[in-house]
């Protein structure tokens, strides 16, 4: 594994060893988590915006699978 070395402002600094030592981690694993984190929220943003986008025919499929998709009544 390389290393790099990054510029940040010394609150930020300060801010990342608070937390890495608070929550017991390396800087590289906090760092790595909060991109996870940042990179999952934009896909399900970027979900929820092609969601919000569906048409009648897209809904009109769901609805089909939804019923086909339910257990029958003897299986309850």
């Amino acid at each position: 594994m390389s290393m790099t070395t990054i510029k940040v402002s010394t609150e930020l600094r300060d801010r990342i060893n608070r937390d890495v030592k608070e929550r017991g981690l390396t800087a590289a694993s906090l760092i790595e988590k909060l991109l996870d984190a940042y990179e999952r929220n934009c896909r399900m943003e970027a979900f929820g915006q092609a969601f919000k986008g569906a048409d009648a025919e897209y809904w009109d499929e769901f609805s089909a699978w939804d019923i086909a998709l339910e257990p029958a009544a003897d299986e309850n």
